[in-house]
């Protein structure tokens, strides 16, 4: 009865002042101020090739500065390779669990990767009401069903396999040669123009259709990852910087990669959003040492292996979060985490109600807000790449059947099951296995459980 007097009350009262009428209705259809969401996804970049990170040759002074502005992680964990470590960052799971424990073959007929039953992260923010997109790489399957626009985003634009001339936008690695850049699913063609220049024009587009709206971009690029092709200007700087073959051609492309970075962010800056952004940045596994790339031209630094690998300059990655106007800034966390991780920390940090109980990944809000807390998984995980298995649990790593591209030492058969104690040998260069049989036998039964759970029908 209250409710209809005023109710009653408020109309009468707005009929007689239309104008009033008309503010009131603005005020009440004014966007909320919840923060946008940016997570920049590299590809194959090495485990410390950023300035911050520990790279001595590099100009990276855009990525620099965004890490700087947040916290970043040192013991942050990725995948091997490209397609499940995208099908974790998008669902919160084990790529495994995700239905996505390997690369999507770039081959029109196959079947393969991510399926419409998985909830993504791209859905979740979608039904929170915010504006989604992709722009840049997908590589989790390019049948109907398993695009972009069947996974939660509104808008989508760049390649659907796994790599790109970024001139042609020509996938060339495996035959028939086809062109892959798509819209929304249709076939577009920009030839001759930059890729990773048409991911920035394409952001900026969608930053100015959305700028009074919660938005959230998945930034998806395909660099520093092969085929190298950094602009003339950084690959001139670097030859005469005396930079060896192939790390010119890598640093070129890295470098370039950090110019439209800054680009992305100074329009943040421009539209006045930046310090409403939650921008999550973070390369999805290791350098690559594929003929492809040259053999290499990445640094893992201390770090044993590369991409393909799961010593940890396979997987251990440069990773960072920051929200100028909430976060800490210049912080650094050594805990353990993975880039299933970022799904629920983002749900509690957008104040998102996410249903958790079936993902792997944990929110790191505890962490971040203080350095002295505990992994939130205890350091405990496991991993599996082909016929390579890690497990993990607090300072001790097994290893089964390794496979080191970078050849830093022979791997004989007694190395098939490979024990450190990542506290004492982070580069993981000497097997302690033979040492420690219990403990052996007690991480092997730990991988074999989790097999057991994350291995699907």
């Amino acid at each position: 009865m209250k409710f209809q007097k005023v109710f009653k009350r408020s109309v009468l009262y707005l009929t007689m002042f239309p104008a009033l009428f008309l503010v009131m209705v603005n005020v009440q259809a004014a966007p909320k101020t919840k923060p946008n969401v940016i997570v920049i996804y590299t590809d194959d970049q090495g485990s410390i090739d950023l300035n911050i990170y520990g790279a001595k040759d590099l100009q990276t002074p855009n990525m620099d500065a965004l890490v700087q502005d947040g916290v970043r992680f040192t013991q942050f964990y990725g995948a091997p390779v490209c397609s499940p470590s995208r099908a974790g960052l998008l669902t919160g799971k084990t790529p495994q669990r995700a239905g996505v424990p390997g690369n999507i073959p770039s081959v029109p007929e196959t079947t393969r990767g991510l399926k419409s039953e998985q909830y993504t992260m791209a859905e979740m923010f979608k039904d929170a009401g915010y504006k989604t997109a992709h722009i840049g790489k997908w590589h989790l399957g390019d049948q109907s069903g398993m695009l972009p626009n069947d996974q939660g985003f509104d808008y989508s634009f760049g390649h659907h396999v796994g790599c790109i001339d970024n001139f042609s936008h020509f996938y060339y690695w495996r035959g028939p040669n086809r062109h892959d850049l798509y819209r929304n699913g249709k076939e577009v063609f920009y030839n001759g123009q930059f890729f990773p220049d048409l991911m920035v024009k394409e952001a900026s587009a969608f930053l100015e259709e959305n700028k009074d709206n919660p938005f959230f971009i998945y930034y998806a690029l395909n660099t520093p990852h092969y085929p190298y092709q950094g602009t003339p200007e950084w690959l001139k700087y670097y030859q005469d910087k005396g930079v060896a073959y192939p790390r010119d051609l890598y640093a070129a492309f890295l470098s370039t990669q950090d110019d439209k970075i800054g680009e992305l962010i100074s329009k943040l800056k421009a539209l006045n959003l930046y310090e409403n952004t939650i921008i999550v940045f973070q390369s999805d596994n290791g350098y690559s040492t594929e003929e492809r790339a040259h053999f290499g031209g990445g640094n893992a630094g201390s770090y044993r292996g590369a991409k393909s690998c799961l010593f940890e300059g396979g997987y251990r990655v440069p990773a960072a979060i920051t929200w100028p106007a909430k976060l800490p800034k210049n912080q650094i966390r050594d805990q353990f985490a993975v880039n299933a991780d970022w799904m629920p920390t983002l749900a509690e940090l957008c104040d998102i109600n996410l249903d958790t109980k079936d993902l792997d990944g944990k929110s790191l809000m505890p962490v971040i807000n203080d350095e002295q807390a505990k992994s939130q998984h205890n350091e405990i995980f496991s991993w599996q790449h082909g016929k390579q298995w890690a497990t993990r649990n607090g300072k001790w790593k097994l290893l089964g059947n390794p496979v080191d591209k970078t050849n830093k030492a022979p791997l004989t058969d007694d190395d098939k099951i490979f024990l450190v104690n990542l506290e004492i040998d982070p580069g993981e260069m000497n097997n302690l296995a033979s040492n420690h049989p219990d403990l052996v036998q007690k991480l092997t039964k730990q991988y074999e459980e989790w097999l057991k759970v994350n291995t699907q029908d």
